[in-house]
C-alpha cells in the first residue's frame, strides 16, 4: 500500500473520531432554519451531514437546494436514500469529502454540528469563500474568538439546553486570518 493511502486513512479516521455523528433533532433543525432565514432561493450546505436530514428538510420545507458533505461513505449512502424517500433527490446532493477542504463558495447558508476545534479550522475557508450575506449556523459549538452576529439559547423538545450561533459573512475578509 502506498504511504499516502495509509496517511489518508489515518486522517479520515481522526476526523471521524473527533466529530462523531450525532443526529440533530427536528425542532433544532427548524430553529437553525429560522435563525438563518432559510428560504427557497438558498443553497444550504451541511458540513458533516450524517444522514442528510438538514439539507433534506431545507429542500422539503422551503424548496431550497442543498449539499451535504460527510467523510463517511456509509452516511452519504444513507443520506442519498433518505433524499429519494423524501422526494427531494432533485434538489439535494451529497458528497464524500472532508468538510475542512470542501468548496463552499456557492453556499448561502452553511450549517454545522461539529466540535469547536473543527469549527475554528473551518473558519478561514468560510471567510474566504462565502459571499457577503451568506449565513453560517452552528449547533452548540462556537468558532473560537469569531463573535457571532446572533446567539439563540433554548431548551429543545428532548429537554436539552441548546445554543445556536449565527454569523453573517461580511464583504471584507476577516482581518484575524
Amino acid at each position: 500500500m502506498p504511504p499516502w493511502v495509509a496517511m489518508l486513512a489515518t486522517a479520515s479516521f481522526a476526523l471521524q473520531a473527533s466529530a462523531p455523528f450525532v443526529a440533530t433533532p427536528p425542532d433544532v433543525i427548524e430553529r437553525m432554519f429560522q435563525l438563518a432565514g432559510v428560504g427557497s432561493g438558498d443553497v444550504v450546505y451541511d458540513l458533516g451531514c450524517g444522514d442528510g436530514r438538514i439539507v433534506i428538510e431545507a429542500a422539503r420545507r422551503y424548496g431550497a437546494r442543498g449539499v451535504g458533505v460527510d467523510i463517511d461513505r456509509v452516511r452519504i449512502d444513507e443520506a442519498q436514500r433518505n433524499a429519494r424517500l423524501a422526494g427531494v433527490g432533485h434538489l439535494v446532493s451529497f458528497r464524500v469529502e472532508d468538510a475542512l477542504t470542501t468548496d463552499v463558495s456557492d453556499a448561502t447558508v452553511v450549517t454545522l454540528y461539529l466540535v469547536s476545534a473543527l469549527n475554528v479550522q473551518l473558519r478561514p475557508r468560510l471567510t474566504a469563500q462565502l459571499r457577503p450575506g451568506a449565513r453560517v449556523v452552528s449547533h452548540n459549538f462556537p468558532m473560537g474568538d469569531w463573535d457571532p452576529d446572533r446567539v439563540d439559547v433554548f431548551t429543545s423538545a428532548d429537554g436539552q439546553s441548546r445554543t445556536l450561533y449565527l454569523w453573517i459573512a461580511d464583504a471584507k475578509a476577516d482581518p484575524r486570518q
